[in-house]
C-alpha cells in the first residue's frame, strides 16, 4: 500500500491497515494465541514476570522487529564485526528477521531512518535503488526518515518513496523502472516552511485485532545542519518531542492509545565488550527527548548514533518506557514484544519487553530473496565499481578502534583527504584545506577485496571512502573565521556525536601551508 499524498497537512495524515496472519518470504504462516510461555524469557530479561491472572482473550502480542542506519549495506562484506563476530548486511538481516518472525501471529518490521544515503558503492552508485529493493524484499513495514534520506534533497526522497527514473542518470533497468518503496517513510517534523505541510506522512495506524497502534516517524531536528542546503530549501525541521506530543491528541481522537515513535536520533552508553543488549550509563540527546515526550507514548525506537542499547527509561509520569537502538548496517535487530490490552486499547508496559539480537553471519543462511536483489545489481556494479583508479602501499584507516568509530581523534584517512583537497585547489590559491571525518565512510584497505590485486584502489572503493558527492570550493576566510570553524566542531558533552577532549581537540582534519585567509572547504554529511 502506498503512502498518502505528501500535500496533505500533517495533522490530517492517516493510514490504516489491518494485519492478519503474516505470510513471509518463505511462505511461513504461524499463529499464536495470547501470550505464551515462549516469551517468558524475554520478560525475565527486563526483570518483569508475566501477569499470572487469567487474561485469556484480552491480551494480544504484537512483535516489533526494528533496525536503523542500514545505509545500503546489502552484502554484509562491508558491515563490520561486533566483538570479532562478522555481522550484518541485508542478506543476513533478512534471514534473521524471518527467524525471529516464526511463531508470531502479529509481527511488524519497523526502522528508525538512514536506510539510504552515504552507502557503499554497491548501492550508492545507483542512488540507493538497490537498498530500497532489498528493504522491500525483507518485508519492511514502516520507517521514520533520517538525515541521510535527505542527502539528495526532498525531491529525491519523494522519488525513492514513489518510484520513477533518476532525473539525471535515468533508468538502470529500462524494461523494469524503479518502482519505489513498498513501505512508507514517515516525516512528522519535516514541514514546508510556508504551508506547514509535511513532506511525507507524519504517522501510520495499524490495527491488531481490535487495538489500533500508531507509529510516528521523525528525523532529528538538526538535520538541516547535516545535509546540503540546496536540497532542503524551503523546509523546516521541527523539535522532535514537540512534534510527537502534538500528534498524541490527534491519534487519540482516532482511537489510538498505543503509540510508538520511530526517531532518527539517539544516545550512547558504555556496555561490556560485545554486549549489544545493555543499557549502561545511557547519555545523549535521546535522554532529554524521552523526558520531554508525552507519557502516552509507549515505545521509542531510535538510531543515528550507530550504537546498540536496550533501555527502560521513565517517562514524565514515572512509568517505564522501552527505548532501543539496533547498532547499524543490519548488525542488530531489536525485538519488542508489545503486549496490547483489548480492554483498554493500550499497551501493557509491565508485560512488554525488548531484546537486541546480534545478526551473526556464521549462524545464518543468506536470505535468497535479498540475495537475488544483490545478483540483479552485481553486473552493473562490476561494470562501474571495479575499475582501478589508483594504488596504495598500506591500509589507510579512519579514526578509532574499530576504525571509523571515533571522529574526534587523529585519522590517516582524514589527513589524506585534506591533503588531496589542498593539492586539488592549490591552483586556485588555496592554502588551507578542511575535511570533516563524518564525510569519510570507509577505510582504503591494502588487501584485495574483489580480485583487483593488493594495493589497488577501485572506483567503488574510492566512492565508498567519500560517497556524498558534495562540491569542493575555495573562498577567503579570516583567521578568526578559521578559529570559529574549528571550535564549532567541538560538541557539548552528552551529544550524540563525539565531543572534543584535550587529547583530541580537532574534529576537522586540517592541512595548512602557512598562515592564510584562503581555505579549501568541502561540506560532507555526517
Amino acid at each position: 500500500m502506498r503512502p498518502a499524498s505528501s500535500d496533505i497537512p500533517f495533522t490530517r495524515l492517516q493510514q490504516t491497515r489491518r494485519i492478519g496472519h503474516f505470510a513471509f518470504v518463505f511462505g511461513l504462516l504461524a499463529t499464536m494465541v495470547g501470550i505464551g510461555p515462549a516469551n517468558d524469557a524475554m520478560a525475565k530479561d527486563n526483570g518483569r514476570e508475566k501477569d499470572k491472572t487469567d487474561n485469556r482473550g484480552q491480551l494480544v502480542e504484537l512483535q516489533l522487529l526494528a533496525f536503523n542506519d542500514y545505509r545500503g549495506h546489502l552484502q554484509g562484506s562491508e558491515s563490520g564485526a561486533v566483538d570479532g563476530i562478522e555481522s550484518g548486511g541485508g542478506k543476513y538481516l533478512a534471514a534473521k528477521l524471518n527467524e525471529l518472525r516464526f511463531g508470531h501471529k502479529y509481527s511488524l518490521t519497523v526502522a528508525a531512518g538512514d536506510l539510504i544515503g552515504g552507502s557503499p558503492a554497491f548501492s550508492g552508485l545507483f542512488h540507493d535503488e538497490p537498498s530500497v529493493e532489498s528493504l522491500n524484499a525483507m518485508g519492511l513495514d514502516v520507517s521514520g526518515v533520517g538525515n541521510h534520506e535527505l542527502d539528495e534533497g526532498v525531491t529525491e526522497l519523494l522519488r525513492m518513496q514513489r518510484g520513477g527514473c533518476h532525473p539525471v542518470d535515468g533508468c538502470y533497468f529500462p524494461e523494469a523502472p524503479y518502482a519505489g518503496a513498498d513501505f512508507p517513510w514517515l516525516a512528522a517534523n519535516v514541514v514546508d516552511e510556508t504551508t506547514g505541510r509535511t513532506a511525507l506522512p507524519a504517522y501510520r495506524i495499524e490495527k491488531i485485532e481490535s487495538v489500533k497502534v500508531g507509529f510516528i516517524g521523525m528525523t532529528l531536528e538538526a538535520t538541516d545542519t547535516l545535509v546540503a542546503a540546496a536540497g532542503i530549501q524551503g523546509w523546516d525541521f521541527l523539535d522532535e518531542a514537540e512534534t510527537a506530543n502534538a500528534l498524541v491528541p490527534i491519534l487519540k481522537r482516532k482511537g489510538v492509545d498505543a503509540i510508538v515513535v520511530l526517531l532518527h536520533e539517539g544516545g550512547s552508553q558504555t556496555p561490556p565488550p560485545g554486549d549489544t543488549d545493555a543499557c549502561v550509563g545511557i547519555s545523549g540527546p535521546i535522554v532529554a527527548i524521552n523526558e520531554a515526550l508525552d507519557p502516552a507514548i509507549d515505545v521509542l525506537i531510535t538510531g543515528h548514533t550507530h550504537l546498540p542499547y536496550n533501555c527502560i527509561l521513565p517517562d514524565p509520569a514515572g512509568q517505564p518506557r522501552i527505548v532501543t537502538s539496533a547498532y547499524s548496517y543490519g548488525r542488530v535487530v531489536s525485538e519488542v514484544s508489545l503486549v496490547l490490552d483489548k480492554r483498554t486499547n493500550d499497551v501493557r508496559r509491565d508485560l512488554s519487553v525488548a531484546t537486541n539480537h546480534l545478526v551473526a553471519q556464521d549462524v545464518l543462511v543468506p536470505d535468497p530473496v535479498v540475495t537475488a536483489v544483490v545478483e540483479k545489481w552485481q553486473p552493473l556494479y562490476e561494470a562501474a565499481g571495479t575499475k582501478p583508479v589508483g594504488t596504495i602501499t598500506e591500509t589507510i584507516y579512519r579514526g578509532g578502534d574499530p576504525a571509523g568509530s571515533d571522529r574526534g581523534v587523529e585519522s590517516a584517512a582524514g589527513n589524506l583527504a585534506a591533503d588531496a583537497q589542498l593539492w586539488a585547489t592549490s591552483a586556485n590559491g588555496a592554502q588551507i584545506a578542511f575535511m570533516n571525518p563524518g564525510g569519510l565512510r570507509s577505510d582504503l584497505t591494502y588487501p584485495e577485496s574483489d580480485g583487483e590485486g593488493d594495493g589497488v584502489v577501485t572506483f567503488g572503493e574510492a566512492f565508498s571512502f567519500q560517497p556524498f558527492g558534495n562540491t569542493l570550493v575555495t573562498f577567503p576566510m579570516t583567521g578568526a573565521e578559521i578559529v570559529s570553524v574549528l571550535e564549532e566542531q567541538c560538541q557539548p558533552a552528552g551529544s550524540s556525536r563525539h565531543s572534543c577532549t584535550s587529547a583530541s581537540p580537532k574534529a576537522l582534519r586540517t592541512t595548512c601551508r602557512r598562515q592564510s585567509t584562503i581555505a579549501a572547504i568541502v561540506r560532507r554529511s555526517r
